[in-house]
Formats: C-alpha cells, structure tokens, sequence
C-alpha cells in the first residue's frame, strides 16, 4: 500500500474544488521567480489543467499533489516534474502557499513522503532540485533531506533587473 500520509500533513491528488488554490498560487507574483512563471494564469487554463490531472505521471512526465493538514486544509504543493522513466530521475520541487503556514514542517513532512514514494513505487534512482541561491530555507530542507549541492548556475535567472545564481542540488535514491 502506498502510503503519502504523515504525523502532520498527508498528500493528495488534485481535484477540480483545487481551481480557487492552484489560481492563488499561480497568480501570486511572489513566488514567480520559482517557478519561472512572468505572467498569469487565467481560471480557464487552470481549469484545463486540472481537468487533465487525472493522467498518470508516465504519460504526464510530472505529479502534483495537494500539501493537506488532517484538517484538510490545503496549505501548498509538492511536484515531481521532468519524469524521466528510462534513467529513473525526476526533478522535485515544494511550496507553502501562505506565511501562516511555512517553518511549521509541512514541506519538510511532504518532502519525506515524496521521496519515500519515488523510490519505493516509482522506482527512480535519483531526484534533483534547482534553488535559488539567496533561498536560504529551501536549500537548507533539501540538504536536511540528503540532497547534495553538485552545481552552481551562474546568473541563471533574471529577476526584478538582476541576475541570480541557482543551485542544482541531488539525491541519489538507490
């Protein structure tokens, strides 16, 4: 049994009463830089998208799921994202939506969970993640979780007028 449940938050997939959330997330311009978005997403695309959630990571090359507390309150998300089957990698990335709810050890929790999940029923060898390298607190929650810095990219994003460097960091699963 697969089990994407923790003392804390469990993981769930997404579902069409997610629209409102997903909306707030995508058109929150504070958390562009990481996910290299430069202009909004309108509710009919995202509802395209989450009408399109149901296919499964092998013919979406990607996983996203909903950060829930035993509330079930959704408080951010987790995704797996360049699913790449043939050499077992994917790429790995987390985000809390609200201040309120961050440095309380749901990405942390989530975090744990997915990568449990990747190795055990995905099967992946390794999981990697790019982190802005001003970004403090996602570097420190991948390195808490093993995963290695193996590069830095020199002024790889272009944010507000000025370049920042971004790390690749890497786990190696099994």
């Amino acid at each position: 049994m697969i089990n994407l449940k923790g003392k804390h938050i469990y993981l769930r997939a997404l579902e069409p009463e997610d629209l409102d959330f997903i909306y707030a997330i995508e058109n929150d311009q504070s958390v562009w830089e990481i996910s290299n978005t430069i202009t909004p997403y309108s509710k009919f695309l995202i509802k395209q998208y989450l009408e399109n959630a149901h296919k499964d990571i092998f013919e979406a090359k990607q996983l996203r799921l909903v950060i829930c507390t035993p509330e079930d309150v959704a408080v951010g998300l987790i995704d797996l994202f360049d699913f790449d089957f043939r050499n077992k990698r994917a790429g790995i990335g987390v985000l809390i939506k609200d201040e309120a709810h961050r440095q309380k050890g749901y990405s942390n929790e989530a975090l744990e969970l997915l990568i449990a999940y990747s190795s055990g029923h995905l099967d992946l060898h390794q999981l990697y993640c790019n982190v802005s390298e001003d970004n403090k607190m996602s570097l420190k929650l991948f390195k808490n979780h093993d995963f290695e810095v193996v590069g830095l990219k020199k002024d790889w994003n272009l944010v507000n007028g000025a370049f920042k460097n971004e790390y690749l960091l890497q786990r190696i699963l099994k």
